[in-house]
């Protein structure tokens, strides 16, 4: 009923802040990860490198890697888990229990009971299943790497960069081409693993103590790790589950998620960057430690500050509580009816003065992050590449002429 009425609230903003209401309403759901992250992404990686791109062969690779990433890590993780694994590994639950696949790992564990031993082996099934999208992550960087040199015959990345011309190495181009092939079969052996582990586990699970924790620990691994710590069980059962979120019922992209693909794929980045040369490596040292950061946290590092500063400054005092935290979106309409009987005033006023602080709590963090992020970063690593390289050369070329004198 709530959220119905939320969406009669949003009827009667101005044209201008509906469309923020309802990104940001959609923000506050767990479905709504995967839209802001994709949109912080193309944001932050795509358009900065395509924009500050030193050859046809870069804006190639940075094209289809970002395109490639964003589509698999957002938008695939949901078509993965709830379409095909959970149909799979769910066969032999009855009804009331593939309901329960969509609760977290860890909402069970709190309630505990004894449908977890079938239900939680279930939905550890369901995330190694989809450990397929970040090792297919890590396999795209190599993919780029064959890709590069099929189109472009180029694999050394001062070639690829423009930092200079030179002829390319036939035997370096072998070099990269089978160490690609070498990492994406390595990809693949691990996931027909995973699988193989997914299968014992949705089918012997609930009959074996070994397989029920190494599935509670899949799934909720704050939980197993650190039970008289809550700071540090919720900070990993957030950062580091492979287990889906939820949100009405389906399984939808989790940061745990987010944060696997981050890792993996930052294995991979690193592996194929090492592959082309130190530069690429130095470039991909610079650039992932912010932007793998970033793709995991988005701007909450920045909100979380912002929200303080707002705080100390006496902004805003309709939303935050003593710790500076913020009600998701559909609280609004409680708070706006509450506020509304305290001053004698029209609930659609109050819906509306909360909307804009909520707007300015998420969205000048949001932007700010994009921006810095995004063509900061991609401007700032292209001039270190390019200043690393020629401060190497000058110093090669000064050595050099001193052994002459």
């Amino acid at each position: 009923m709530s959220s119905n009425n939320n969406k009669i609230l949003i009827d009667t903003l101005p044209k201008s802040l509906k469309p923020v209401a309802k990104f940001i309403r959609h923000k506050d759901q767990a479905a709504g990860l995967s839209t802001t992250r994709f949109i912080q992404d193309v944001s932050t990686s795509l358009l900065p490198k395509v924009v500050f791109s030193r050859s046809i062969a870069d804006l190639t690779e940075n094209t289809f890697l970002e395109t490639s990433e964003e589509a698999l890590i957002y938008f695939v993780p949901t078509i993965l888990g709830e379409k095909v694994a959970r149909k799979i590994f769910s066969k032999g639950l009855n009804n009331d229990l593939k309901k329960d696949v969509a609760t977290t790992g860890v909402e069970l564990l709190e309630k505990g009971g004894a449908k977890n031993k079938k239900v939680i082996p279930v939905k550890a099934a369901i995330a190694l299943a989809a450990m397929a999208i970040p090792l297919t992550e890590f396999s795209l960087n190599y993919i780029k790497n064959l890709m590069t040199l099929k189109l472009f015959k180029k694999s050394d990345f001062k070639n690829i960069a423009s930092l200079e011309k030179t002829d390319e190495d036939i035997k370096h181009q072998e070099k990269v081409k089978k160490s690609a092939q070498k990492h994406i079969g390595i990809a693949a052996g691990i996931y027909a693993g995973c699988l193989g582990l997914a299968a014992l586990l949705a089918t012997k699970g609930k009959n074996s103590k070994v397989l029920q924790n190494i599935s509670e620990f899949i799934v909720a691994p704050g939980s197993k790790m650190f039970k008289k710590s809550p700071k540090a069980k919720n900070f990993f059962n957030k950062y580091t589950c492979m287990d889906f979120n939820n949100q009405n019922g389906r399984l939808v992209l989790s940061k745990g998620q987010l944060t696997t693909c981050v890792l993996i794929g930052g294995a991979g980045y690193f592996g194929a960057s090492a592959d082309r040369g130190k530069e690429n490596l130095k470039e991909t040292a610079t650039r992932f430690p912010l932007m793998g950061l970033y793709v995991i946290t988005g701007s909450e590092l920045v909100e979380k500050g912002f929200r303080k500063l707002l705080q100390k400054m006496g902004k805003c005092k309709d939303l935050f509580d003593k710790d500076a935290n913020v009600p998701n979106f559909d609280k609004l309409e409680d708070i706006a009816k509450k506020l509304s009987k305290e001053k004698n005033t029209k609930i659609e006023q109050e819906y509306k003065s909360l909307v804009k602080q909520k707007a300015l709590i998420f969205g000048l963090p949001y932007l700010f992050s994009i921006g810095v992020m995004g063509f900061f970063v991609a401007g700032m690593t292209n001039y270190f590449t390019k200043k690393r390289y020629q401060n190497a050369k000058k110093a090669e070329l000064e050595s050099l002429n001193n052994k002459n004198r």
